[in-house]
């Protein structure tokens, strides 16, 4: 009936494939990268590993890629429909792969902000900002190591992995949204400081303040869009023995 096309019709609209959405994210991810880089370079100075503010660049630039966009990327490994079938040990190494690289650039990133505190002599730890983003870390390390021991480890028995799986799950987008707000918490608060004596303010918008408010952003939206995906069943991995799993195999010539 017609009644029924004008009901299917926006949900047909609203069904993208996987494969351009994420071409779009990862397109997205990138320019969040490449926009912290130029902030950094363009108004902030540049990079140094000389322990002045041009070390503490290195921070939200790490951070960014690291916390946000590789922790994003590492989370969407298993929407990807050519992990639906055929082995899976592969695809839990890219997985863990790419987190443990998200968590080496966050070491580095944290590395370089106390480096650039103590050089300075400014107090560690004191901000709301500085508590999130540490928390979040420390959520992360656990994350990893917990999922590496269930799922990575053979013999890990197989109750554990399907009582820890949700667990995992959910923790995976609880991190990343605790490291979107982390990072906008951290563009704002570095505006605060900066925007001040000797420079436009930050309440006149100069173009610092609109390039790095365009950035958090930016950040938002990406970390959003990841959730989004990650929480949208038909993009979801089927379970091995369900109806729904064996039918992706017999499309996929499985």
């Amino acid at each position: 009936s017609l009644a029924r096309r004008c009901h299917h019709r926006p949900t047909a609209m609203l069904d993208v494939p996987f494969p351009p959405f994420c071409a779009f994210l990862g397109a997205l991810g990138l320019l969040c990268v490449a926009m912290v880089g130029t902030w950094c370079q363009h108004w902030r100075g540049g990079f140094s590993l000389d322990g002045s503010s041009r070390t503490f660049n290195w921070h939200p630039v790490l951070m960014v890629t690291g916390l946000v966009v590789l922790y994003g990327a590492a989370a969407l490994v298993y929407r990807i429909p050519n992990t639906w079938s055929g082995p899976k040990l592969p695809w839990k190494v890219l997985h863990g792969s790419l987190a443990l690289g998200a968590f080496v650039l966050t070491v580095l990133g944290l590395a370089a902000v106390f480096c650039f505190h103590n050089a300075q002599g400014t107090p560690n730890m004191y901000s709301l900002h500085s508590w999130m983003g540490l928390a979040t870390v420390l959520l992360f390390s656990c994350q990893w190591a917990a999922g590496f021991g269930a799922f990575l480890l053979p013999w890990a028995p197989t109750w554990l992995r399907a009582f820890y799986k949700p667990i995992h799950v959910f923790f995976g987008s609880a991190i990343l949204m605790l490291s979107v707000a982390s990072c906008a918490s951290g563009l704002n608060e570095k505006l605060f400081f900066s925007l001040k004596n000797g420079t436009t303010q930050y309440k006149l918008l100069p173009a610092e303040a609109v390039f790095a408010n365009t950035l958090g952003l930016l950040i938002l939206i990406f970390g959003v869009l990841v959730v989004a995906a990650l929480a949208r069943p038909s993009w979801k991995r089927p379970d091995s023995d369900s109806l729904d799993s064996r039918q992706v195999q017999d499309a996929l010539g499985g």
